[in-house]
């Protein structure tokens, strides 16, 4: 496996964490801003957001810079927005820098994967995709447990700033390590949504957004959820969602290889049903600590072994021009779904209770089951290029 993919990868964890911390501080920001929960959580609604909004954006704008340079900026713009996070005073500025953040990371995760994708050797595009967005996954292992203890230490200002100079030192080693590469085919921000027209790239896009919006809005409030379960709290709770982790990073890795040997169409299936089931038992499975730990491992295995597959089946069905499209696309699917999944988790806390959040994101999982099953995923004539 080429090093420039493990520092890819470590880029990604950079992102990651960025995106996912506010989950392991979400208590701390509440009351030190004076907000509830469910309004802090808001937080990742506005970085979700804009990262989808932003992705295609400005995937047009950038889209003919050299790839070395376009991912060390990207990477300096999300150390950026975590350094403001680390020391504003007050929510909206908060909301503000981390939709500021968002912007790095919207440029950063679909040009990594493109130029992992566009390096590959024959047979290995899936995994070595797989490999960089391990990074993401590793965020959830090491990033989100270790800001929420590190938090305890140094405030979740601390936490932001910490993840500022992860960004920073990526940057770093793109600067150092990464070779030049050069941009694609420009392609038009007309061009690049009209190729979400196309019926089997909208299904793959609807599928990511369904199952991010019913991972995040348990991921997002699981603090709460486990106070009115199990009652784990502080520490017990960040280790947990290291088995979260290092089920997602399971999941991740074998997701990756089913797709290059199955496709996609078996691998998601099994996939968004497993965690079907897991959600809709959520409420007694986290009765207690080891029932807890069994249920999120195969809950995380199966949520981030569809990435990889999504991204696989994307790029089958997509020209070899548009294929970073396709992948630029699925990532503003997977932020905003993240960005549904706090709003949608916020009003069935507040409405229902944490009990509600298993079930109901079950639901969202089993339409997007549906939508696979339903859907003609594998067909390989390539996607017109849009002109």
């Amino acid at each position: 496996m080429s090093a420039r993919n493990y520092l890819l990868a470590f880029g990604a964890f950079g992102i990651g964490t960025s995106g996912y911390v506010v989950a392991g501080v979400l208590p701390d920001v509440a009351g030190d801003l004076h907000v509830s929960a469910s309004t802090a959580g808001q937080l990742v609604t506005a970085f979700a957001i804009a990262y989808a909004i932003a992705s295609p954006v400005l995937g047009a704008l950038t889209g003919h810079w050299e790839r070395r340079k376009l991912l060390i900026v990207a990477m300096l713009v999300a150390a950026a927005g975590n350094a403001v996070s680390a020391v504003v005073t007050n929510y909206p500025a908060l909301f503000g820098a981390r939709m500021l953040t968002a912007l790095g990371a919207a440029v950063y995760t679909p040009v990594a994967s493109g130029v992992a994708a566009g390096l590959a050797e024959p047979g290995r595009r899936a995994r070595d995709i797989a490999l960089v967005f391990g990074g993401l996954t590793i965020a959830l292992i090491i990033g989100v447990p270790a800001g929420s203890l590190i938090g305890g230490v140094v405030g979740y200002r601390g936490v932001f700033a910490l993840v500022a100079l992860l960004c920073a030192a990526a940057a770093a080693g793109l600067w150092w390590v990464m070779p030049r590469v050069s941009a694609p085919a420009a392609v038009s921000l007309r061009a690049r949504l009209a190729v979400a027209v196309d019926r089997r790239i909208g299904a793959l896009l609807l599928v990511m957004l369904l199952g991010c919006t019913a991972a995040f809005s348990v991921y997002t409030f699981i603090r709460p959820l486990f106070a009115e379960t199990s009652g784990v709290r502080g520490g017990a709770a960040s280790l947990l969602l290291v088995v979260y982790g290092i089920g997602a990073a399971v999941g991740n890795w074998v997701g990756g290889r089913a797709a290059d040997r199955f496709g996609s169409r078996g691998p998601l299936a099994v996939s968004l049903g497993a965690a079907t089931v897991v959600l809709a038992a959520m409420p007694l499975e986290l009765e207690t600590v080891a029932t807890s730990a069994v249920a999120l491992a195969i809950w995380g295995a199966a949520t981030w072994s569809t990435l990889p597959v999504v991204q696989h089946a994307l790029l089958t069905v997509s020209s070899p021009k548009m294929g970073p499209v396709a992948l630029s696309l699925n990532a503003s699917a997977i932020y905003l779904g993240v960005g549904f999944s706090s709003a949608i988790g916020g009003v069935v806390l507040r409405v229902a209770g944490p009990l509600a959040l298993g079930p109901v994101a079950a639901v969202l999982c089993l339409l997007a089951l549906g939508v696979v099953v339903r859907a003609r995923a594998q067909v390989e004539e390539p996607v017109p290029v849009a002109a």
